[in-house]
């Protein structure tokens, strides 16, 4: 009952590419932004060593609710007060990255769209947010007139057209597939406990909220955050059939093809209890996801998948994307709170890039430099 439903699903092997002597850059994490990271360097020519404590997918990138959503974790509102003109540019910024993975994931991401939900009390910030959204035209629509059952507790939602629902597991397997293919040496289950053990002229940590260890400043920037999720047996009928998230992302729910309700969050039920590394289910968050399900199935459904997993946040809810300071040679792309499906792609490229010599304008808003 500890597994993934995502990851349940049958892996082919990776191509094995094997390396004598040292790497260009070793990439730790393999996950989205470690896969993404090791693909645009291979790519750009370099000689890159992926390692991975685990399988690839195995942390956060495999044990989340499988959103693919644009835009950062704070609000558009909220991005406007602290960069002006440039959010929109950060928020078109993410709309590329969701397109160049629906090139990369094929059939592991569809383009279905999302409903961010408001109930009475965040109906109008969510109104404001979709104000603001339009003013820098940004396609968004605004449904105030809800279908049941959303209808029965939400007051209005803002549709995303272009967000996805994405089988987490088998896309990134696929983008580690596709860094394989272009020359990456993938080692799995292996672990790294230091970086001075490392022999390369880079070295990227790209393991969001799995960092602890690695260096203290780290630890001290990035909080581990747990989500816990379940899956139903597959319903009578789909009645959500995009990526739904209310409460400011404390509730998050879809359903899959084949009707499976997918829903996590809950974690303000103990939130103290939450900030935390240890990938363990507790009774009082499966509680509340079991009725939450029941909710809005209708009926108590059987649970026949449940996890969790870690992801990293920040004070200032931004990753942290670009070279340590105080670490000519070490690199990091951590730290999504909570939204790095589509930031960790778009993040590990960014990383990739500065390493090759053509750094984006988009670093500067994620230099780690800020909090460290």
């Amino acid at each position: 009952m500890g597994e993934s439903y995502w990851l349940a699903e049958p892996a082919q092997p990776l191509a094995r590419v094997v390396r004598d002597g040292r790497p260009d850059v070793v990439v730790i994490g393999g996950g989205v932004t470690g896969c993404s990271c090791a693909l645009t360097l291979a790519e750009g020519g370099l000689r890159v060593r992926l390692v991975e404590g685990r399988r690839i997918a195995s942390g956060a990138s495999g044990r989340n609710g499988g959103f693919a959503l644009r835009g950062l974790a704070i609000s558009y509102p909220e991005a406007r007060q602290r960069f002006g003109g440039a959010a929109a540019d950060l928020w078109r910024f993410t709309e590329r990255s969701l397109e160049r993975m629906e090139w990369l994931a094929g059939d592991a991401l569809r383009r279905v769209g999302s409903f961010r939900l408001a109930d009475d009390d965040e109906l109008e910030s969510l109104r404001a947010e979709y104000d603001a959204l339009r003013e820098d035209e940004l396609e968004a629509e605004w449904l105030g007139d809800l279908p049941a059952p959303l209808d029965a507790t939400f007051r209005g939602a803002i549709l995303h057209p272009g967000d996805g629902s994405l089988q987490p597991a088998r896309w990134v397997r696929r983008l580690a597939a596709h860094a394989a293919a272009a020359g990456a040496e993938i080692l799995e289950e292996t672990r790294i406990e230091s970086l001075d053990a490392l022999d390369a002229e880079h070295v990227v940590i790209a393991t969001d909220g799995y960092t602890s260890g690695l260096l203290p400043e780290l630890d001290r920037a990035i909080r581990p955050v747990r989500g816990q999720v379940i899956v139903t047996e597959p319903l009578q009928e789909t009645l959500y059939p995009r990526p739904h998230y209310a409460r400011h992302g404390f509730d998050y729910w879809q359903q899959t093809p084949d009707r499976r309700l997918v829903l996590g969050g809950r974690r303000d039920k103990d939130l103290e209890a939450e900030f935390t590394n240890e990938e363990a289910l507790t009774e009082a968050i499966q509680s509340e996801l079991e009725s939450f399900a029941a909710e809005l199935a209708g009926v108590e459904p059987r649970i026949e998948h449940r996890w969790s997993g870690i992801f990293g946040a920040t004070e200032d809810q931004l990753p942290l994307v670009g070279r340590i300071p105080g670490h000519e040679r070490a690199w990091v792309s951590a730290g999504y709170s909570g939204h790095g499906n589509v930031l960790g792609l778009a993040c590990g490229e960014l990383v990739a890039q500065a390493i090759l010599g053509s750094p984006a304008p988009e670093l500067e808003y994620f230099d780690p430099a800020r909090l460290l």
